[in-house]
């Protein structure tokens, strides 16, 4: 291990490079993703997006791996309290809410060998995360990938670097893969005619988003949920729109046409409202919904691993 890595504290004049580590890896995972210096700054003391498992987080602690003057790996952790109203599978737990390292150039032997900016600070830093898990005594260990970015969760296939250090520390996926999906907004099915006689559609706001609901004879057949607010001004530095199918219900036995008109209509919304690019996810393991992804224009931008436990050998 190289003399010159030191890990610390993250201190708040480290905001800048770490905001261009992690807009680094979001970018990668979603294209021309972007944080703010403040969006980073507020993830790391707060969620409050997460009302439910937010307020069951005890201790926050980042840690910054610095080389030569510069921030090349970064961590943040979460402790979360042993308590009866806290969730049975969280208390007691302690999470790498994100592991980020700048990754060994492959093209270069020499870095391939691990001495790259970050290689070695990585390896130092996973074994501060776990010394700190240790001064916890937290009852089991994860690993995520979150960032305060949409789409960024897990551990997505683009981050083979992050993937390799974080199981040579002993974690091993025990969850589900789900695939990040992303289309531009007009390559989504143009709005037009109803495909169906008595066919109409109806804007209410859902739990999750502004939910469009095609009714069909006055009863509610389908619907598509977009949440819109993925790009807050005080959130994102991007210019443009991002939101996501927040939720998606269709009938079992398929109506012709159906799905992409209500598409259409989600365009056309989504259009009024600014957005120029819309986000979905789907099961790795269901093919079927993948192909009805990508036939109303939706392309396919990374697997991602969710769920990572600590399973030292």
């Amino acid at each position: 291990m190289s003399s010159s890595v030191y890990v610390r504290p993250f201190h708040r004049e480290d905001r800048d490079q770490l905001t261009a580590l992690v807009n680094a890896h979001a970018a990668a995972v979603v294209p021309g993703a972007v944080a703010s210096v403040n969006t980073v700054l507020s993830s790391m003391e707060r969620h409050p997006d997460e009302y439910v498992t937010d307020p069951w987080v005890a201790e926050r602690v980042t840690l910054v791996a610095q080389e030569r003057q510069r921030v090349v790996a970064a961590a943040h952790l979460l402790r979360y309290r042993n308590a009866p109203d806290v969730g049975e599978d969280y208390r007691d737990a302690g999470l790498v809410e994100w592991f980020l390292h700048v990754p060994a150039d492959p093209a270069d032997p020499e870095g391939a060998e691990g001495e790259a900016p970050g290689s070695t600070a990585a390896e130092v830093l996973m074994s501060a995360c776990l010394a700190q898990f240790s001064r916890w005594h937290v009852r089991t260990r994860g690993v995520d990938g979150r960032l305060p970015v949409p789409g960024v969760y897990g551990v997505p296939d683009v981050w083979p670097h992050v993937r390799a250090v974080i199981e040579r520390a002993g974690f091993v996926h025990t969850g589900d893969v789900e695939v990040v999906l992303l289309a531009p907004v007009d390559a989504l099915p143009a709005p037009g005619p109803a495909p169906l006689p008595g066919l109409t559609v109806r804007r209410v706001l859902g739990p999750l988003g502004t939910r469009l609901v095609a009714r069909l004879d006055g009863a509610d057949v389908a619907y598509v949920e977009l949440d819109t607010q993925l790009d807050r001004p005080e959130r994102l530095a991007r210019s443009g729109g991002t939101a996501d199918v927040a939720d998606l219900d269709l009938p079992d036995e398929p109506l012709a046409g159906l799905t992409e008109w209500l598409f259409g209509e989600a365009r056309r919304w989504l259009a009024l409202a600014g957005v120029d690019r819309l986000l979905a996810y789907a099961d790795d393991d269901e093919p079927a919904e993948r192909a009805l992804l990508a036939s109303l224009g939706f392309q396919e931008l990374t697997l991602t691993a969710r769920g990572w436990t600590h399973r030292p050998r």
